[in-house]
This record gives C-alpha cells, structure tokens and sequence, in this order.
C-alpha cells in the first residue's frame, strides 16, 4: 500500500495559490487578500510567510524557474524536441504565455529594484545557454549566435500562439529552428542536406 502524499506546509500551500491565480488572472489583478481567502487563512498568517507581495511575487517566479531535464537524446533532437514541448503547452486549457514576460510587462515601472525584471534576464539567458551549450556538442562554428535566434523562435512562437489561439505556431518554429540547424551544418532529418543525400 503506497503511503500518502507529504502533507504541504503553509509556506507551499501559499506559494502553489499565489502561482495558480497569478498565472491565470495577473499579478497585478491578485492581492495577497484574495490569495488568503482562497486558502482560508488571514492576512496576518500570509505575511507570516511572505512578508510582502513583492516577496510572493519573487518566489512565485523562482519556483518557475525550471532548468531542462537532463537527456541522452542527441542534442538536435532535445532542441527540436523544445518545439514539441511548446505545441503541447500551447495546447493546454490554462496557457497564458511565459509567466517571466508577463510579470515584467505587468510590473514595468513598478518594479523599481529590478528583481522581476532581474530573474526574468535569468530565465531567459539560461534557456539561451542551454541552446548553446547543445549547439557546442554539435561543434556548430557560432553557437552564441544561433542560441539567440532559437530562443528568439521560442519566444516568437509563444506571442504568436497567445494572439492567435493556434498550437501550430510551435510547429512552424520547430520547422524554422530546424533550417536553422541544418544551415549551420547540422544533420537533422528532413533538412536540404539529408534530401540531397549529403
């Protein structure tokens, strides 16, 4: 008999209510009383744990804040496998784009220590090394370079798809990223060299 899941702590029970409704509904739209409410504890009981919003606000980011799962795929693989990642995400009933882009786009000015707009850099610059350190296995000549545009798919990709409603658009980068690969030398299936029998 498989014993119970691990009770949450309040800190986790906050954190994983401030994570749904900030997501869905707006950081901006979501203040620490309604996030209580939802939970059923005080105000008091909150601030016990995250002494302020802006505390709530940089947790809930970091708890986003999720690296790549290891993998033995062929590195060409786990980049276009990005792409599939996003067209199931884009799928989902519950998307609302890259929680990093919305803070910083809702926060702006507000966020006058930069911290949101710090951990979204971050965000972002680790998926980029991500790409490049991939690229590197493949000895693709400018790594840096084609990391930037991929990451550029990837973020075109999710704004196209949060206009649009349309899960394709993860389809038309991962073909993009694809003649990417292939134009710098990467053999991927489907690219001109493979067609050629190069």
């Amino acid at each position: 008999m498989a014993s119970p899941p691990p009770k949450q702590t309040m800190k986790e029970r906050i954190l994983e209510t401030a994570d749904k409704l900030f997501y869905l509904q707006g950081i901006r739209a979501i203040g620490v009383d309604t996030i209580a409410a939802e939970i059923g504890i005080s105000k008091r009981t909150l601030y016990n744990h995250f002494p302020s919003k802006d505390a709530l606000i940089e947790a809930y980011l970091q708890r986003r804040f999720v690296q790549p799962r290891p993998s033995d795929k062929p590195p060409a693989e786990q980049i276009l496998a990005t792409f599939d990642s996003l067209e199931r995400r884009f799928a989902a009933k519950d998307f609302r784009g890259c929680p990093f882009v919305n803070a910083v786009a809702e926060l702006g000015p507000d966020d006058e220590d930069r911290t949101v707009r710090n951990i979204a850099i971050a965000f972002k610059e680790s998926r980029r090394i991500w790409f490049r350190d991939l690229l590197r296995q493949l000895d693709v000549a400018d790594a840096e370079g084609l990391a930037t545009q991929l990451t550029l798919l990837v973020d075109g990709s999710i704004a196209q798809d949060l206009v649009r409603d349309d899960p394709a658009m993860a389809c038309a980068a991962r073909e993009a990223a694809r003649v990417l690969l292939a134009n710098a030398g990467v053999k991927v299936a489907g690219s001109a060299d493979k067609k050629r029998g190069g």
